[in-house]
């Protein structure tokens, strides 16, 4: 009758509002966009903090990637101190910090005390004078071989400028400095002179504290001799030579004189594309390392997986290396 189709109707009204609104508030589908490309949306659950601390070699780098990362994950903050390799794994070991910067290799002691580590980049250790040192053209034209940075640094056989470069008639006595703090750059440039760690260096060497000292130091004695990162001794936003510096270049054929581009850098860009396709020797080239204490999981994980795929699209500008693709699946691999 009709009182039972009119029944019958508003039921069948009441069942599709019931549908529709279920519809409306129903969780939408997680989305296909790649976590890179998907910003701060709002299946993004990202959120803590990461504090990171250690080498100076890697520490401008580092605050690219906590900015970038960031702009991703809005909801996860960056505590960021630069410092020296030597702290940055005292901190991790003492779970002061999530994360350390370490710009050397990792010592068999560290990793007995439960240090994990990847190689994130790579970077490189040059000589540094100053622009106003007495031989100056002799050594851009000469270069400077293994042997002789072995018997400045290590043996203290030579002892005057006339001395490196065959004038021996000039008598200016070489200052030669190294780091007081633990640094990576120390180890890998004592490696290179033919030592293989940083205590190999001279002991009558003049210790400075950080880098940064180290390279104005340098810059401002004429007679000085010392070692920086590639990010300190040429100037980040210039990508030219630190001024009043002069990276005196490695006669790596050892031939006597300079063969050009391929030994003499004089730009950020020479230096990184000397570094990226091997010119420039290993050691003082290196890697730089991110340790953990033990595996990294959660929020530490998704940063370092990151920091090695997307993250390596930023090297380039920043003037570090980026990984090989052998080595970026080496480093993922490590992480799994």
């Amino acid at each position: 009758n009709m009182r039972k189709q009119t029944f019958r109707w508003l039921l069948t009204l009441l069942i599709s509002a019931v549908i529709l609104s279920a519809c409306g508030t129903a969780k939408p589908a997680e989305s296909t966009v790649p976590e890179s490309e998907a910003g701060s949306s709002s299946n993004n659950a990202l959120s803590g903090t990461i504090s990171v601390s250690g080498a100076f070699a890697l520490y401008p780098m580092m605050t690219v990637w906590a900015e970038e990362f960031q702009k991703l994950h809005p909801d996860v903050q960056f505590d960021v101190q630069g410092g020296v390799a030597g702290k940055g794994m005292t901190d991790t070991i003492s779970k002061a910090v999530d994360i350390g910067m370490i710009s050397r290799k990792i010592k068999d002691e560290e990793t007995a005390q439960g240090i994990f580590w990847v190689a994130v980049t790579k970077d490189a250790v040059f000589p540094l004078v100053s622009a106003n040192n007495p031989v100056a053209a002799d050594l851009i034209a000469k270069g400077i071989t293994k042997e002789t940075f072995n018997k400045i640094f290590v043996t203290g056989e030579i002892k005057t400028w006339g001395e490196v470069v065959g004038k021996p008639e000039i008598k200016d006595e070489i200052h030669v400095y190294t780091r007081s703090d633990s640094a990576g750059a120390a180890d890998i440039w004592a490696q290179f002179a033919g030592g293989k760690v940083q205590a190999d260096i001279l002991a009558t060497a003049i210790g400075v504290n950080g880098e940064p000292a180290l390279v104005d130091t340098v810059i401002k004695d004429p007679l000085g001799i010392g070692f920086s990162n590639l990010n300190s001794v040429f100037d980040v936003s210039s990508g030219k030579l630190v001024p009043g510096g002069l990276v005196p270049p490695i006669d790596a054929n050892e031939n006597g004189t300079v063969d050009g581009a391929d030994e003499y850098y004089q730009s950020k860009a020479e230096a990184v594309t000397a570094v990226s396709s091997g010119k420039y020797p290993s050691p003082p080239s290196r890697f730089e390392n991110l340790a953990t204490l033990g595996k990294p999981d959660g929020l530490k994980l998704a940063f370092i997986q990151w920091i090695l795929t997307d993250g390596q699209q930023y090297l380039d500008a920043a003037g570090y290396v980026p990984l090989t693709p052998d080595q970026q699946t080496e480093s993922l691999n490590k992480l799994k």
